[in-house]
């Protein structure tokens, strides 16, 4: 975990101002609450943990599963580029989506078997959502598949991109819950309800849902590609835009009572970390693991478990903003994304995945609430989008 300036540098700048090699010394780079300002603001007067990782080593398609399913085994094909052992160790894109695929050359295309989070809420008819921005497709080829490569947008650093990419859309890998041409609801009072939606729609739809008193139990919101803090197209000053935003905007519902609002990342996308994970998943795959400088080994897989599943992976921020968040507090629970999806499971009594899914052996969140009336939150936190700071109009509930 001391090596990012020897080996982390990349062969060539993603950035179009500077086509050349990148500076090795940029992965030292640092942000404080000077600069992530809201996420400062955030912090300090909400809860976070400082002890939560990637559920397994890899990129944004893995991270996206294990939110979602806690399992990044289970895909079809089983062995092409990203996928090993049939898990998903890279960037494939959902074979079911007009909209792969993400990037030319094609990563490829695969489907995921098994159950995700979805499934259980549907068994329980609980209402729930999977809102991208640009998800509403755009163009219609003459063969009837949609394109959603029209919506674009520019980040503060120069970097244009599609606001959609399917690579980050996890549910679209699932058959149970595709909406592969991405059809619209049916009404706004359907959305988060089953039909041809399939519960993925565009993020506009979430506040169409949340501004008539319809917003669905368990929402997942996908910023624009350009907000996300992605640090190729995107930079912390836009993520906060979209962050403050939407938070803002929350805080103004009568639902914020009962709200509590998720903030973390599918993966470390650059931004590197000293803490060495817990490994509670091994792996021994001789051609992709390679932890501690041991080549083809992340420990031993016990016999049966499933291979290319070595984590936890690297630390990730977390956050949790709700009216029965823990004001000002730091949580060491070891916890992971799966841990999220141990929250969605046990508020609504859903039950676990099962077939070796990593909510299993999640660590709670639990700790970072508390619902007794003395500690509940008295003021709403409204900031500034562009600078992050407290709003002068921050009122009483």
């Amino acid at each position: 975990m001391d090596k990012f300036v020897q080996f982390s540098y990349p062969f060539f700048s993603f950035n179009p101002k500077d086509p050349g090699k990148c500076n090795p010394n940029q992965v030292m780079g640092y942000y404080d609450g000077n600069t992530v300002t809201a996420l400062w603001n955030y912090a300090q007067h909400f809860a976070m943990s400082d002890n939560f990782y990637g559920s397994t080593f890899g990129p944004s398609v893995p991270g996206h599963l294990n939110l979602i399913s806690g399992q990044t085994h289970g895909a079809i094909p089983s062995n092409i580029k990203g996928v090993n052992n049939g898990t998903v160790i890279g960037n494939p894109d959902p074979v079911r989506d007009d909209c792969s695929p993400s990037f030319l050359p094609s990563s490829g295309a695969i489907s995921m078997v098994g159950k995700n989070i979805g499934d259980l809420l549907n068994s329980k008819n609980i209402t729930w959502g999977w809102f991208s921005a640009g998800f509403k497709p755009s163009i219609k080829t003459a063969e009837g598949k949609w394109i959603c490569a029209s919506a674009n947008h520019t980040s503060i650093g120069g970097w244009n991109s599609h606001d959609y990419y399917p690579d980050v859309e996890p549910f679209q890998y699932y058959n149970s819950t595709a909406n592969p041409h991405h059809l619209t609801p049916t009404s706004v009072t359907m959305i988060g309800h089953t039909d041809q939606a399939n519960h993925q729609y565009d993020l506009s739809n979430f506040w169409d849902a949340a501004m008539t008193g319809n917003m669905p139990a368990v929402s997942f919101l996908k910023a624009p590609t350009y907000q996300d803090a992605h640090p190729i197209d995107s930079t912390p000053a836009d993520e906060q835009n979209f962050l403050v935003n939407t938070i803002d905007r929350l805080q103004s519902l009568p639902e914020w009572n009962s709200t509590a609002i998720i903030i973390t990342y599918d993966d470390s996308g650059g931004w590197y970390d000293h803490a060495m994970p817990p490994i509670v998943s091994q792996s021994n795959d001789p051609g992709n693991d390679a932890l501690l400088g041991n080549v083809g080994l992340c420990g031993h897989a016990p016999n049966g478990t499933y291979q290319d599943r070595c984590g936890y992976g690297p630390r990730l921020p977390l956050l949790i903003i709700s009216p029965y968040s823990k004001i000002n507090f730091i949580d060491h629970t070891t916890s992971d994304q799966s841990s999220i999806l141990r929250l969605i499971e046990d508020n609504w009594g859903l039950g676990r995945i099962g077939n070796q899914s990593y909510d299993a052996k999640a660590g709670s969140l639990m700790t970072m609430f508390d619902f007794t009336t003395a500690t509940h939150h008295t003021n709403k936190l409204l900031l500034n989008p562009s600078t992050g700071l407290e709003n002068s109009s921050t009122v009483k509930k």
